[in-house]
């Protein structure tokens, strides 16, 4: 089976029981749309946050980190229009009783037009074989033309009606292309309505003088109320880049699709200041230089798209996702937004004081434009899982393997004595502390060889060395291959020379 077809419940099944993800509170039959990372899914999360991190801010010279509180003063999100704006569209089934957001009921419906273009292409296909030029029936087929009409319509008006708030002919929408509840099946639907997506808490040791305070649902305005700070303290010159790991919250209507939308999450995120006028070239560079990180990775181009805005947010001139395929469609894994001078210029308006930038080659100041790239880490995490996870057949059995990117696994090498005598444990254990040191390492002695390789491919490690008889002979192990199942024999030196090669960030 190919990574691209997988099923998301097979994913599911697998995280759990190799360690990679639980449900939140399980044993108290969990929390919807929570999860816990369990001790190989914190060491893959870790190893994303690493990498990138490595490439946006260790390798460059005009990027510097930044880690900035959770909770911030409530004005902060007051300026930044999320307090007063950030809603989603809720509509409910009156006879199911379930809550849905209206622009994903038709995004659902956009999606089956495409599946069904993608089987008027199979069956294309099948029937004229070689021959078959995709573009020219796209462009030639009555009914796939019909679909795909349809399908830009309808996208249009959505847009329209979310741009306007115009939340009654958006219900309208809804009832006219005949969307009906997954649940009940009806088309019962309520009015839709605001849902505002930010948690609020109180601060404050008295209940009736509680300052209210919000998790924050983004991470890119502790950024901006730092710009000065960072610009000044780390001696910065534009163009420069400010980048954050952090955790998000969102009070999300309809939480799915397992770790993809969560109402606590993990950002990855860089703003990056420019000159007035020159963000347009500052967008288009981020753009080719996300794409490429994410090849590097090991995501191919049939994968990975991008997805141009086509309405834009009240704060940018110009935004682009980038799409990946995951088992149930093409969704946004990341998003690069020229979000020009709004946020910089509404924290000034709100705070009365210069978040400007003094240009010495220009003699003059100014409130810089922001370029953005902000990756969900959790998605990402998702998207490693979905491209990595593979079912082979081998001698007439089933062998299923995550192949994770080594610099991504979060097991480089798993140290697997023979035999659990003949003091090949304690040679096993003296080659794990040697390799520990420099690699994430798996010691493990409990079952067959066979046994053990199995479960290592299941759990992603690249590489198992094995140490047998041999060894205790002529220093040598064996090194296999968790891709090809290859196997060979190393010393020691060797060995160590060899995952340095294969491992290294």
């Amino acid at each position: 089976m190919s990574n691209s077809s997988v099923d998301l419940k097979k994913i599911i099944s697998h995280s759990k029981e190799y360690g990679y993800i639980f449900p939140s509170s399980e044993i108290y039959d969990g929390l919807s749309a929570c999860y816990d990372y369990g001790p190989f899914g914190v060491e893959l999360k870790k190893n994303i946050k690493d990498y990138w991190w490595k490439s946006m801010v260790q390798s460059r010279l005009d990027v510097v980190g930044l880690d900035s509180s959770i909770f911030m003063h409530p004005s902060v999100w007051k300026a930044s229009g999320h307090i007063d704006a950030f809603n989603d569209p809720l509509i409910d089934n009156k006879d199911s009783k379930k809550r849905y957001r209206a622009d994903q009921l038709i995004e659902s419906y956009i999606d089956k037009l495409n599946g069904k273009i993608e089987k008027e292409v199979k069956k294309a296909h099948k029937r004229f074989g070689d021959t078959f030029d995709k573009d020219q029936f796209l462009q030639t087929s009555a009914r796939v033309q019909d679909y795909l009409k349809t399908i830009n319509k309808t996208n249009k008006l959505m847009n329209q009606y979310l741009a306007e708030e115009d939340y009654d002919s958006l219900k309208k929408l809804i009832e006219d292309i005949g969307i009906v509840c997954p649940v009940s099946g009806t088309k019962n639907w309520t009015d839709i309505r605001k849902f505002n997506l930010m948690f609020s808490t109180k601060i404050g040791s008295v209940a009736d003088q509680a300052t209210e305070l919000y998790l924050r649902p983004e991470t890119a305005q502790g950024i901006f109320v730092n710009f000065l700070n960072v610009q000044k303290t780390a001696r910065m010159k534009l163009p420069f880049g400010i980048a954050q790991i952090g955790k998000a919250f969102r009070n999300e209507i309809i939480a799915r699709q397992f770790i993809f939308r969560m109402r606590e999450f993990e950002q990855m995120e860089m703003q990056f200041f420019v000159r007035p006028g020159e963000e347009m070239k500052w967008f288009d560079y981020w753009k080719a230089e996300r794409l490429k990180w994410h090849n590097k990775i090991g995501f191919s181009e049939n994968v990975l798209k991008f997805h141009d805005h086509e309405n834009l947010a009240h704060y940018a001139n110009a935004a682009t996702d980038i799409e990946f395929k995951y088992p149930f469609g093409f969704k946004e894994l990341e998003g690069i937004h020229s979000r020009t001078d709004f946020d910089l210029r509404s924290h000034e308006k709100h705070t009365n004081k210069k978040l400007q930038y003094f240009d010495t080659e220009l003699n003059e100041s100014y409130t810089p434009y922001v370029i953005e790239t902000s990756i969900g880490l959790d998605r990402m995490f998702l998207a490693v899982l979905c491209q990595s996870y593979t079912e082979e057949s081998v001698k007439e059995n089933t062998r299923i393997v995550l192949k994770i990117p080594p610099i991504l696994a979060p097991i480089k090498v798993a140290i697997l004595p023979l035999l659990k005598k003949d003091n090949l444990p304690e040679k096993s254990k003296e080659i794990y502390n040697r390799l520990n040191n420099s690699f994430s390492c798996y010691y493990e002695e409990k079952d067959s060889i066979g046994k053990r390789y199995r479960r290592q491919d299941a759990l992603g490690t690249p590489f198992c060395v094995t140490i047998d008889h041999e060894t205790l002979e002529s220093n040598t192990v064996t090194l296999r291959n968790r891709d090809n199942m290859d196997q060979v024999r190393l010393s020691i030196d060797e060995l160590i020379i060899q995952l340095n090669n294969k491992l290294s960030l």
